[in-house]
């Protein structure tokens, strides 16, 4: 941990030193070779937080065992100052020339503000819109498709729900969150068309104590499948199953939490999405700007089914799956509306994965009963 503040708050206890200074201000042993590649990676949460972050954290100890690489981490750094702070460290106390900070909020205004300074440094952010037009060009956008996930979570609540009514704990409505949960709403309604989803927004990507209230609410509201979008899902899985609700995981396999009710879970796959990018580099290669990847491109996968799968459930869930494995699978189709009567889609129009216009959502789907606001 002593190791772990002093990156932090490396500039601040060096601020009046020029960049050749930092360079001879180095720790003994610090001085890479010429052709190592030292790569950073930086959470917004705990490694071991069951979800996001630890889903990161496993993709990060498939880079360590890379040869000619070293990775340096930090663990519950704000979307604030503090990661500006913490990537300046990185590139002039450890060497990094490969960031890749992974929380949502690191991007818009902090990676913005130090990449310009850092021309021959690399910054690849998970989930944020890279634009041509007005982003560095030494900053790069990656994610997966991890709606198709939900949607398959959704086809697993829809054959258990018995209330046809299932639940949402969400953090933020951003466009990544609102797409899980539309997607886990039309998952259920393509087995039940009468299933509601009740959402709730925590306002935290982790913050126990509203995750914990949030199942709850659901619970009593008599929600019993109930999934979520938070950092961290252990308090949601746990309080769910407590309640006698089936869950649905995500971000990781959160089997262990909750054996006997647990459907099925929405997973990263970031250890061959990151060894991928880091050889790239290592080859002498660009990465791209703007990455994405499927089921199919091995960018997310899905969790064992759990015992309380039915066979039919089994059966739709596998079929569905095969399906969206071949590519341009479309969970938004019309005819198609927002749960404010908006019209999303036409009937005969569809929005398959890769369709930019999904990273822009902003809408909840009929059905989905909350508000972005």
């Amino acid at each position: 941990m002593k190791r772990e503040l002093t990156r932090r708050h490396f500039l601040n206890t060096t601020a009046a030193m020029g960049a050749a200074t930092l360079a001879g201000a180095m720790m003994p042993g610090q001085a890479r070779a010429a052709s190592d590649l030292t790569v950073g990676f930086i959470y917004v949460g705990p490694k071991d937080d069951f979800g996001y972050n630890q889903a990161h954290a496993e993709g990060a100890a498939a880079v360590k065992e890379m040869a000619g690489v070293t990775v340096v981490e930090e663990e519950n750094v704000p979307e604030t100052v503090d990661v500006q702070n913490t990537m300046e460290s990185m590139i002039n106390f450890d060497g990094a020339t490969l960031l890749f900070p992974t929380s949502f909020g690191y991007f818009d205004p902090h990676i913005l503000e130090v990449a310009p300074k850092h021309p021959d440094v690399r910054f690849q952010h998970a989930a944020g819109l890279w634009s041509a037009d007005k982003h560095p060009m030494n900053v790069g956008s990656y994610f997966g498709y991890i709606g198709m996930g939900q949607y398959l979570n959704g086809i697993t609540a829809g054959y258990a729900s018995k209330t046809k009514k299932i639940g949402f704990v969400a953090a933020k409505p951003i466009p990544q969150v609102l797409q899980n949960i539309n997607s886990f709403l039309l998952g259920a309604r393509s087995v039940d068309p009468e299933i509601t989803c009740q959402v709730i927004f925590t306002g935290e990507w982790s913050l126990a104590v509203k995750e914990a209230e949030a199942t709850n609410a659901l619970a009593d509201q008599g929600c019993d499948v109930i999934t979520c979008h938070v950092d961290g899902p252990k308090v949601v899985m746990e309080t769910a199953a407590a309640r006698g609700a089936y869950v649905c995981g995500y971000h990781a396999d959160q089997t262990a939490l909750a054996p006997e009710k647990y459907l099925t879970g929405a997973e990263w796959n970031w250890a061959g999405v990151y060894t991928g990018m880091v050889q790239t580099v290592l080859d002498g290669g660009s990465i791209d700007n703007f990455v994405r990847g499927g089921l199919s491109d091995g960018f997310i996968k899905m969790s064992p089914l759990g015992p309380a799968v039915s066979d039919a459930a089994r059966n739709q869930f596998e079929a569905t799956k095969a399906e969206i494995m071949k590519g341009g699978y479309s969970v938004f189709k019309g005819p198609l509306k927002d749960n404010a009567g908006n019209v999303i889609a036409a009937d005969g129009e569809a929005f398959v994965e890769t369709d930019i216009a999904l990273e822009s959502m902003n809408y909840l789907v009929e059905g989905v009963l909350g508000s972005t606001s």
